[in-house]
């Protein structure tokens, strides 16, 4: 009788905990995993633009403005990427309270406007996390020490993994150090990790490159003998082919740049990101 009455609470308790979780909005797949390393099975994770989505030109559908509305945070990136959400926060009516997962982070400079994709350097990556988890916390301040917790594990697993991208580097031989990506990215690993990027599109993937511009990149690539182009796994790769076979570069594979691969892709979290990346990066460039 005891059993059947422990098991009866236990399944009345189940659902409630459930539904006392944080819901969380995350703009993209990237910042969707940083919360989920934190927040693990304490909040309620909706992604808005997922796997392999291209967060620049999003288009939001009527049910992300049911989804924000329902939030307690709505975490983005912030530093100009994410120009589609504002208007959505606003038409749901949400009383959600953005987090700005950059915050703290000084933007690097692509013209006048900021470079967004903070994220590529993984000492950045460790200010995201500590604004996710303070975010979070304070929100859910029942749960901050596991908050904290789960947050000071994955920024251990960070710093290892900065230290596997700076080994990595020091063995590509400095005169190779320099490659080609379809729209400008990796600026934030190049000012960290010492690899030069050349792109043909500008800091968004809406940019169209001109045919002068697209001359120049293989004056360049011809020039500084650039060994290797690479594509994006959000972008249309015609260019960047167009470009490796105008100049005899070798074409170094897929880098990932604004959005996580499907589970069965081979970045589904951003750990597994950098890895891919920089396994790319060193195929290609250190012989």
């Amino acid at each position: 009788m005891r059993l059947i009455l422990l098991c009866t609470l236990l399944l009345i308790a189940s659902p409630l905990r459930a539904a006392e979780r944080l819901n969380v909005v995350a703009s993209f797949s990237i910042i969707a995993d940083f919360a989920r390393s934190i927040g693990g099975d304490r909040i309620n994770l909706t992604t808005l633009v997922g796997a392999d989505g291209d967060v620049h030109v999003y288009t939001a559908a009527p049910a992300d403005a049911k989804r924000v509305a329902e939030a307690k945070l709505v975490i983005v990136n912030g530093l100009g990427l994410e120009g589609w959400l504002p208007r959505l926060v606003q038409s749901s009516a949400s009383k959600a309270q953005v987090v700005t997962a950059s915050a703290g982070i000084v933007p690097l400079k692509l013209g006048s406007a900021a470079d967004p994709h903070a994220w590529q350097s993984v000492p950045n990556a460790k200010i995201y996390v500590s604004d996710i988890a303070n975010a979070l916390a304070a929100a859910a301040p029942e749960d901050a020490d596991v908050f904290r917790a789960q947050a000071k594990a994955f920024l251990e697993k960070l710093e290892s993994l900065d230290r596997e991208v700076r080994e990595a580097v020091a063995k590509i031989p400095p005169e190779r150090r320099k490659v080609i990506s379809t729209h400008d990215a990796f600026g934030y690993f190049s000012a960290e990790y010492g690899i030069q990027f050349i792109a043909p599109l500008g800091v968004s993937t809406e940019t169209e490159p001109s045919a002068r511009d697209v001359a120049r990149i293989i004056g360049q690539i011809k020039a500084q003998k650039i060994p290797a182009v690479f594509l994006e796994n959000i972008s249309d790769d015609r260019l960047i082919r167009r470009i490796a076979a105008e100049t005899g570069a070798k074409v170094g594979g897929t880098l990932i740049s604004d959005g996580l691969t499907g589970e069965k892709g081979p970045a589904p979290t951003y750990i597994d990101m950098v890895r891919h990346n920089i396994k790319a990066l060193t195929s290609a460039l250190d012989h």
